[in-house]
């Protein structure tokens, strides 16, 4: 039958220890190393392969999982859902999409926009409350930290 094929990850929700030297290796190796259709994601694999150990899917549920084997999720205890698949992303559903038009996915998707549009949870209302309870401006904070070259917001487009 052959040998069992080596671990593959998607690096959409990678978790590590930070360690100095790993860094510096991460940045070495990455200059000789040639590119590949995945990039990150099969440097990664690449890099980590002999240290590499799944997580659990209630902490990484990529919807493909769910689609092939409901029987096999507790949507319950699920923790993070990687939308992942094509026709998967939640700004883009439509309920149309392949594999998209089921009760078990319609409440993942739902649960996404409660997240999304939970207030409490936006940064910058939440970092401007916290400076108006404290009475101060939060924008000289942030340009100060900004300007000390501690922090850095720089608004991104979105990756999909």
């Amino acid at each position: 039958m052959g040998p069992k094929p080596p671990l593959y990850f998607n690096a959409g929700m990678f978790v590590y220890e930070p360690n100095l030297s790993t860094y510096h290796d991460l940045l070495e190796t990455v200059k000789v190393t040639s590119p590949t259709l995945f990039a990150e994601q099969d440097f990664l694999n690449m890099f980590f392969r002999d240290v590499y150990k799944p997580i659990p899917s209630d902490y990484n549920l990529v919807l493909a999982m769910l689609w092939r084997n409901p029987e096999n999720i507790n949507l319950d205890k699920v923790k993070v859902v990687h939308y992942c698949a094509a026709g998967s992303k939640p700004w883009r559903f439509t309920g149309k999409e392949e594999n998209m038009d089921r009760e078990d996915i319609k409440m993942v998707v739902n649960k996404w926009w409660d997240i999304y549009q939970d207030e409490s949870l936006d940064y910058k209302n939440t970092a401007a409350a916290a400076a108006a309870s404290a009475g101060a401006e939060l924008h000289p904070f942030l340009a100060a930290l900004s300007e000390a070259g501690v922090v850095h917001y720089v608004t991104a487009p979105s990756a999909a």
